[in-house]
């Protein structure tokens, strides 16, 4: 009996591992994981859309602070561009941001799709996508993972090499061009977050693109800028703010300038003097849209929205070169109470957890529109094109809330009392465009490089991290030093110091 006992249950043992073994490959397979083929890669790709919101530290307190639009003065973790200082706790954020939220994500569709005729849209989509994200790391870094990058998980390439920004810039307009050129009406529908499939609108992004490319250029390479740009206007840019790439927040998926805005920094961030004066001077509507002061608050909690007012008459901008130990005085000497009563963004409007982010606007393609007019590259007129580019960021900001929406008459009094300038017309052209890309960081510095403009008086504090009047661009991340050092080495031993006066390749002026 005891020997019968055993039989069995060897018997049912075997049995059970030959289940075990046939159900083997299904109980090991991921369906959770994103990158798994189980989850349709849209969903993959709309993760890294929404993964291109820009975060505060790269954003906030430098790019903003370099172009002198938002600065605080204190120090800590909000230190940057304010003291001109290289603090890579927050350099790095837009090299963190972009590469594990965006390229992994877009590597991982093309990846899975690249192959798949009957997902060619989306493979395409996703292409212009990381365009997008590559220009924004090049332009703010200078030399950058490019060809090698988001291939850790297709071809394990957890090392890549560093690729000179004077190669990565034309295979970017190849992919822009090649993707536009292979997306099909009549092939598969990509529901996405960002056009809900509408390729129209996919093909107008990557020719606005393809011009912002081509104007950067303009200063290295003028034959280049100048096909790429005669190649996107006769391709089709933007037509209205309808085309914006804007990623839409929502409690959910929440700006990421607002728990900055509306937390720890609420009573930090401050519009800067030259952003103010020059907003005041020309009666410009944007200035009663963007800011707020909170007249005669002595400290933070003072903030209240009873003493709050956004008459632009009122606003005053703090000046640059100060730190917590001399913004007081400079505060007393202009009559106000505090540092704090100095003018701010609307933090409850353009700084709200669920305010939009735009990426590349309607306003900005026709101001660098009205640029490419007046250099002679393409035809069309450059004040239309110059008046179409004003009224369309004035009526954008229609897009955080009533409070921020600007009349229309305030908006055609405006032109036709600072009309176009054809005499001025760069320097006209592109402090507009600085002030079209507010809270768009990477571009309004990178713009701010390329073309020199808006004339700023460089940032006088004292016991600065550079060399000369501005930073140039931004240092690589200390991760990237501590486990990918070989390759970053070669890079630095090329493009020059990883410091923040080093200028990225297009940056000549």
């Amino acid at each position: 009996m005891k020997n019968i006992k055993n039989m069995c249950f060897l018997f049912a043992l075997i049995l059970s591992i030959l289940s075990c073994e046939k159900d083997f490959e299904e109980l090991n397979t991921n369906t959770v994981d994103p990158t798994s083929e189980s989850v349709d890669p849209v969903y993959v790709l709309n993760n890294a859309i929404i993964g291109l919101s820009f975060p505060t530290g790269t954003n906030i307190f430098y790019d903003a602070g370099v172009v002198q639009q938002i600065v605080t003065p204190n120090s800590g973790v909000v230190s940057g561009a304010n003291y001109n200082q290289d603090n890579r706790n927050n350099t790095g954020d837009q090299w963190d941001d972009l590469y594990e939220n965006v390229i992994k994500h877009t590597g991982d569709v093309i990846n899975q799709v690249q192959e798949i005729p009957e997902r060619s849209n989306l493979y395409n989509i996703a292409r212009i996508i990381e365009a997008y994200a590559f220009l924004v790391l090049t332009d703010t870094y200078g030399d950058i993972p490019y060809f090698e990058a988001g291939q850790g998980f297709s071809n394990q390439i957890v090392l890549p090499v560093y690729d000179a920004q004077e190669n990565i810039y034309p295979d970017l307009i190849k992919e822009l061009n090649e993707a536009m050129g292979a997306l099909s009406d009549s092939g598969d529908v990509v529901n996405e977050v960002m056009y809900g499939g509408d390729l129209d609108k996919w093909r107008r992004l990557g020719n606005s693109l393809l011009l912002r490319i081509g104007m950067r250029l303009s200063n290295v390479d003028n034959t280049l800028a100048q096909q790429t740009v005669q190649n996107a206007f006769s391709g089709g840019v933007m037509t209205s703010n309808e085309d914006n790439f804007v990623v839409r927040h929502d409690n959910n998926f929440t700006n990421p300038y607002g728990p900055t805005f509306n937390g720890t920094e609420a009573n930090n961030l401050y519009l800067v003097g030259a952003f103010v004066d020059f907003l005041s001077n020309s009666n410009d509507p944007r200035l009663g849209a963007i800011a707020i002061r909170y007249v005669g608050a002595a400290s933070g909690p003072e903030q209240i929205l009873d003493i709050a007012t956004k008459d632009p008459a009122q606003q005053i901008g703090m000046p640059m070169g100060h730190d917590n130990s001399s913004i007081g005085t400079e505060a007393a000497n202009l009559g106000l109470a505090s540092f704090y009563d100095f003018s701010q963004m609307d933090r409850y409007a353009l700084g709200a957890n669920d305010a939009p982010m735009f990426l590349c606007t309607y306003g900005q393609t026709q101001l660098l529109l009205a640029e490419a007019i007046t250099n002679g590259w393409v035809t069309g007129d450059a004040a239309a094109s110059y008046e179409n580019g004003v009224r369309a960021h004035m009526e954008q900001l229609g897009d955080y809330g009533e409070e921020t929406t600007v009349a229309t008459v305030d908006i055609d009094t405006y032109l036709a009392v600072n009309p176009f300038d054809a005499g001025n017309a760069v320097e006209q052209i592109n402090t507009q465009y600085w002030v079209a890309s507010f809270l768009n960081g990477p571009e309004a510095f990178a713009n701010f490089r390329r073309s020199g403009f808006p004339d700023l008086t460089p940032n006088p504090y004292p016991g600065q991290d550079i060399t000369g009047d501005f930073i140039n661009r931004l240092t690589y991340p200390s991760s990237e030093i501590a486990v990918n050092k070989a390759n970053l080495d070669a890079a630095i031993s090329r493009m020059g110091a990883d410091d923040l006066d080093t200028k990225v390749w297009w940056d000549n002026q």
